[in-house]
């Protein structure tokens, strides 16, 4: 029993039957528990009732479609989303900041990649929970800070403010940054920042690496198309600039 306490559980969303018993077979023999829902109310009811550790979450779903699902569960779970689309092209909404989704993959998908991102989110946000924990409980009278020009982010706090003023950055995005700014002036590749930020090795698409460096620009720099904190090296991957 005391297992089966420390077991993670997945919460399966998707309309599709034969999906749906092909996830829940492969997760529970990688010893995962798992719960299902086939629309999106019953997601919403089931996640906010259950609080799964993380949620694999097709888009195309009767009720609520799963845009909606996990923007709904964002509000209230800070837990892995995995997006599941059948259009490749939907990866800038899948990570849209309004959404909040740490991840998708597209079908056709092989369980074997699926069971890779799925244990890669769990333990990126196991470490993120636990250091999130230890920042708490050392309660330090200073900061943890990392400053670089106009750039400041706060480790306890994960903040980040430019020029002063505080950005609403998700915490993938936080990641990021913070992971560029410790060696700032120095470039990083894009498949480097996957494995490191997101904790895919093999598996795992540079696009979410580019939609999400995007998505952050659009925050923090006054001009996109003219970026003077967070640099693209062409061809090669990103930089924070050393100002």
């Amino acid at each position: 029993m005391e297992e089966d306490l420390e077991k993670k559980t997945i919460l399966i969303v998707d309309d599709e039957k034969t999906i749906v018993d092909m996830l829940v077979y492969n997760l529970q023999k990688e010893g995962y528990n798992t719960l299902e829902a086939n629309d999106g109310e019953e997601a919403v009811n089931v996640a906010l009732e259950k609080k799964p550790d993380l949620v694999l979450l097709d888009i195309m779903l009767p009720k609520m479609d799963g845009l909606a699902v996990c923007k709904r569960i964002r509000q209230t779970l800070n837990i892995p989303i995995l997006m599941i689309s059948a259009k490749d092209e939907e990866i800038d909404k899948i990570l849209g900041l309004e959404l909040g989704a740490d991840d998708y993959i597209t079908k056709p998908f092989s369980v074997r990649e699926l069971m890779a991102r799925v244990k890669a989110n769990l333990r990126k946000a196991e470490i993120t929970g636990k250091a999130s924990e230890e920042k708490e409980s050392e309660n330090k009278a200073d900061a943890n800070m990392i400053v670089v020009g106009d750039l400041s982010l706060d480790l306890n706090k994960f903040e980040v403010k430019v020029r002063g003023e505080v950005m609403d950055l998700t915490l993938r995005e936080f990641e990021v940054i913070k992971y560029l700014a410790n060696q700032p002036g120095q470039v990083v590749t894009r498949e480097t920042l996957l494995e490191k930020v997101w904790g895919y090795e093999y598996y795992g698409d540079i696009r979410t690496v580019d939609v999400t460096v995007r998505r952050i620009r659009e925050k923090i720099e006054k001009d996109t198309s003219n970026p003077k904190i967070l640099i693209t090296k062409r061809g090669v991957g990103y930089y924070i600039a050393s100002k």
